[in-house]
Parts: structure tokens; sequence; C-alpha cells
């Protein structure tokens, strides 16, 4: 295992085909050198990621029965008491390590995330996404609040200061600034074979100065960040995703507070479980998704270009699916969803789609 560690380290810095699955067999050892590389950081993330549970529930749920407010949920001081473990050198540091849950938290950990490079998509912005962490807007849905933990498997530490850039859906699954087909293609269904089978051709950015659903935000001295958001919704042929952008380099445009972006280490997209995409579709404003009755939702399993499964990595040992919690006593009440994400913080990708 050490030694596909140092291979992964052999490439860090290097720039490598940005935003595909690994297809050649140079591009999967990489990707299964990473992979090995993310493993061997379990018990910093297992440890980062329970304390994060923990704190959370000490400071902002204990004795709590209605909902807090965004201000009190997200407190600059909300994380300011996390145990920094990853230097401590744990007894399975030579093996393999498989996802475990934390033996004194009866909430299940999300260990062993290291989301491949996968496409971005057609509905990035490369600029004007504002540098905030309320995306929502006036879009109309249930409350999402993401708790994103950022490492680095070269160092196994967590990552501060990295810009955390993302954008979704809503709840009808409609992208701000892409509301309607070229109209040469309105009449043109989906695609019935081939790896973008259930895919429509893109809707093209008609209106420029629409922003909800996306934005940025630099993660604080523990490596974490927090949005504020709506659960997504789902739109012909892509199972119910968030997107995401990590920028070690960045800058900031002061007068529309929006950013210029530098290095890019890391593009990759979260998932749902299908277990609550399934209830949430019953409720409103999902259940006026205009495709429920035609096509439906697509099903993690069936998403269009593979990217649930490439998410997953060449032998399908990450984990790209949030943790989701009832921040109340009842889900309309919402959410809050925990991820990690593992990157290679040297790492540097081209910033465009390849479509």
């Amino acid at each position: 295992m050490l030694s596909l560690f140092c291979f992964a380290l052999l490439f860090t810095g290097q720039a490598v085909v940005a935003h595909q699955s690994p297809k050649t067999d140079h591009e999967i050892e990489v990707q299964r050198a990473l992979q090995a590389a993310a493993y061997h950081c379990a018990p910093s993330v297992e440890s980062f990621t329970a304390s994060r549970k923990r704190a959370w529930a000490q400071r902002v749920l204990a004795g709590v029965p209605g909902l807090p407010g965004h201000q009190e949920l997200f407190s600059a001081d909300t994380y300011s008491d996390l145990e920094d473990k990853s230097h401590e050198k744990s007894d399975h540091d030579d093996t393999l390590m498989s996802c475990t849950p934390i033996s004194d938290t009866h909430i299940q950990n999300n260990t062993c995330v290291l989301a491949p490079e996968v496409t971005e998509g057609p509905y990035y912005h490369t600029e004007g996404h504002v540098i905030r962490q309320n995306i929502a807007e006036l879009q109309d849905g249930l409350l999402l609040l993401l708790d994103i933990g950022v490492i680095d498997v070269e160092t196994c530490q967590p990552l501060p200061n990295v810009l955390v850039d993302i954008w979704q859906a809503n709840a009808t699954g409609y992208y701000a600034g892409h509301p309607v087909p070229h109209p040469h293609l309105a009449d043109v269904g989906p695609a019935t074979e081939g790896r973008r089978r259930g895919l429509l051709p893109a809707y093209p950015r008609t209106i420029h100065e629409e922003t909800w659903l996306r934005g940025a935000w630099p993660t604080d001295k523990n490596g974490v960040v927090q949005f504020t958001s709506i659960y997504p919704g789902y739109y012909t042929g892509r199972a119910t995703h968030i997107h995401t952008k990590v920028f070690p380099e960045w800058s900031v445009i002061p007068e529309n507070n929006t950013f210029k972006a530098g290095r890019l280490a890391h593009t990759g997209q979260w998932f749902f479980d299908e277990d609550m995409n399934m209830v949430i579709d019953k409720m409103y404003p999902y259940v006026t998704n205009p495709i429920k009755e035609s096509r439906g939702r697509t099903r993690n399993s069936q998403d269009s270009l593979n990217i649930f499964q490439d998410s997953h990595g060449p032998e399908g040992k990450y984990n790209p699916i949030f943790k989701v919690h009832l921040l109340g006593g009842v889900l309309s009440q919402g959410l809050v969803a925990y991820i990690t994400m593992g990157v290679n913080a040297s790492a540097s990708y081209d910033n465009f789609w390849k479509g």
C-alpha cells in the first residue's frame, strides 16, 4: 500500500487529463494510487468527520428543540474545538483501510471519500460565482445545510483556505441562467443509446444575471466549509447531484464579490441516497417537476455518462454520497449533509468544460 501511496505522490503537481474518467492503463493506475493514498489517510478522515459531527451536536442541536438560525448554525466558533488527531499513529496505518463507523457515535461516518475527477458538465459559469455561504437566494425547496470537509491526500491533513465552488439545479431541475433549450433543439428528445443515453442537449445560458444556487467559500482553519442551500431537483438523464470545484489559488474581485479562478485542484460531483430522493420527490415544490409524469427521475445506477459510477473510482471504493441527517424532528425542517473530500492539493487541471 505504501508503494502505491508513494506512486501517487510521484504525479503530484503534474497536469493530467481533467474531468474525465480514467481510461488508459496509466490513468487507471494513477487513480488507484490516489485511492491508496486516500485510504492511507482514513484514520485522519475518520477523526476529522466525527469531530465535526460531535461539535455540531454539542454546540447546535443539544437541547435546542427548534431549528436554529443560519448565523447560529454557521458560527465562526462552531468547529473551534476540533481535535487535531491527524498526527497520531493508528494501529491500522499499515493496512489498506476500509470505511468503518466511529465507535463512540451512533452516527455513521463518511470516511473514505476521494471523488475522482469527473465532468463539470455544461452549466458551470467560469465567471460570476459569488463568494457566499448562503446560495439559495429566492429558490423554494427543502432547507439543506452542507458541511464539507477537505483533506489533502498527500499529508492526511485538513486543507485550510482552499476555495470550494459549488453549483446545482433548483427543485424542478433547472440551473440559474439556463431556462430553455436552443430554439432549434426544442423538440429534440433524450439520447436513446450510448453514454449520453437519457440526456438532452445542453440548454444555453440566456439569463446572465442569474446566480441562484451558485457560490463559493473558503475552508476555515479546520478545513471545513458550510453552505446553506436547498435539496436539488432532478432533470432528464441525470441523478440528483451537486457539482464542486476546489481552487487552492484564487483572487477576490471586490467590485462584485466574485472571484478569479487560479489553480484548479479538483472537479467532482456529490450524490444523495436514492431512498431520500424518492421521499423528497413527493414534497412541494419537487412534486411539480415538469418531467415527473413523462420521463421521471433518473436513478443513481442509471446516471448518464456513467458519472455516478465513475465517482466511485476504478475499483468502486470511493463514496460520493452525502451522509444526511434531519435538522429537526421532521423532514420538512430541513437536512444537514456531511461529506469529506480527499483532494490532491498539488494537482493542476485546466478549468473548462470538454463537452
